[in-house]
């Protein structure tokens, strides 16, 4: 082996430490070592793929012995902090509310935790929920509906018997998250599996539809009102502008080099302007402006760190997250690339969008900076369009539609 390989999957461990933490990381090692021919062993191509060519599981359900309200959620293992995980328990949370018994369904976990710690994870790292978690699909009990959250589990969507109805619940569009190669092929084959999608907006929904002729539920963003609001103004005013900017080098399709880019420019036309990067620790990258390094940050700072900010930066490549909409719940004016992934959330009313290049984006915050009244419509207007969304209308969106099919 290589040392260039070995400082690649030494970089990738600690960088699971960080998101997963140590002890899964320990874990995970673990596993490795005694079921993956050790951690700098040989790569074992139909381990990590079996999951393509699964088995049926279970035995076919029958509609009189299921109730129609019942759904089993087949999700990866949870992380602590992870967005699309916050995202299916906050609708698994207000569809128990419409009358849905949900099941969690932990696939393809290399740590295999035992339900209860799982559950207790959930609650620590997100919020209560009702629904019962099962470690493996094998263990899950019959559902009217089964749910694939990521392209991975579709697969043991389709395999899975014990079901009347099969639906993904799909909030990007994976193929992209991956060079051209196998990993983009199998995810794009997930949309043509014939489930029923319900996606993260009309971008994607429309997306799928056209494409792949996948029957779509479009459901829209909303924020936490608890904690996503205007913070208090300074006593004493700010004399530099803040800018801030999502910083994640891991998630290529948030643009960090691009970003650097931008930021590097306007730090150039203002150099008074304190540039603020949060959402991974980047302190090892050289960046030649000053910037001030914030790093993850805990879901209760958010609020403070978003509303001690002039405009923030946040570029996508994909579906847009929610980071927008906090953004704007907490008086925050957003930039953003102007693309169709980001213009069904997004609009020259309640943002300020410009081409995908330095130039234009750097243009775009220069301009909104030394522009008092441009700021105050912008922050206004974004508000406005935050308060009128809404999680609890989503969930209601996506219950009519699963009654809609049970009947």
């Amino acid at each position: 082996m290589s040392f260039a390989l070995i400082i690649n999957r030494t970089s990738k461990a600690l960088n699971f430490a960080k998101s997963n933490g140590w002890l899964n990381l320990l874990r995970l090692i673990l596993h490795r070592l005694l079921r993956v021919g050790g951690y700098f062993g040989k790569t074992r191509i139909f381990g990590l793929y079996d999951f393509v060519t699964q088995p049926a599981i279970g035995v076919a359900a029958r509609a009189d012995g299921v109730s129609n309200k019942t759904i089993n959620w087949f999700v990866p293992e949870v992380g602590k902090g992870s967005g699309g995980h916050l995202n299916i328990f906050r609708f698994i949370k207000n569809l128990e509310a419409h009358g849905f018994e949900n099941r969690i369904v932990i696939i393809g976990s290399p740590t295999r935790k035992a339900p209860d710690r799982i559950k207790s994870e959930i609650h620590e790292w997100f919020f209560p929920v009702q629904a019962e978690v099962y470690s493996d699909a094998e263990s899950a009990p019959p559902a009217y509906f089964t749910m694939a959250t990521s392209w991975p589990t579709a697969y043991y969507v389709r395999a899975y018997q014990s079901t009347m109805q099969r639906c993904y619940f799909v909030q990007d569009f994976e193929p992209w998250f991956y060079p051209a190669g196998s990993d983009s092929l199998l995810a794009e084959a997930t949309y043509g599996f014939g489930f029923q999608g319900f996606t993260a907006g009309s971008w994607l929904a429309r997306k799928l539809s056209e494409e792949f002729s996948m029957p779509t539920c479009a459901l829209g963003f909303s924020f936490d009102r608890e904690l996503y609001k205007p913070q208090s103004k300074p006593q004493v005013e700010r004399k530099h502008k803040r800018i801030f900017f999502y910083a994640r080098p891991p998630t290529a399709r948030r643009a960090f080099e691009l970003g650097l880019l931008v930021l590097a420019a306007v730090s150039k036309r203002l150099p008074d302007a304190e540039i603020v990067l949060a959402g991974w620790d980047v302190r090892n990258y050289d960046i030649p402006f000053q910037v001030e390094h914030v790093g993850l940050v805990d879901l209760k700072d958010l609020p403070a760190l978003y509303g001690g900010c002039d405009v923030a930066l946040v570029l996508s490549c994909s579906n847009l997250s929610l980071l927008p909409l906090e953004l704007m719940a907490c008086g925050v004016p957003v930039v953003s690339n102007r693309a169709p992934f980001t213009e069904w959330l997004l609009n020259d009313s309640n943002a300020v969008l410009a081409d995908a290049t330095v130039e234009g984006l750097s243009t775009a915050i220069i301009d909104l900076l030394e522009s008092p009244a441009k700021i105050d419509k912008i922050r206004q207007a974004g508000f406005d369009f935050a308060c009128h969304t809404s999680w609890e209308n989503e969930a209601k969106i996506m219950a009519e539609h699963l009654e809609s099919l049970a009947n």
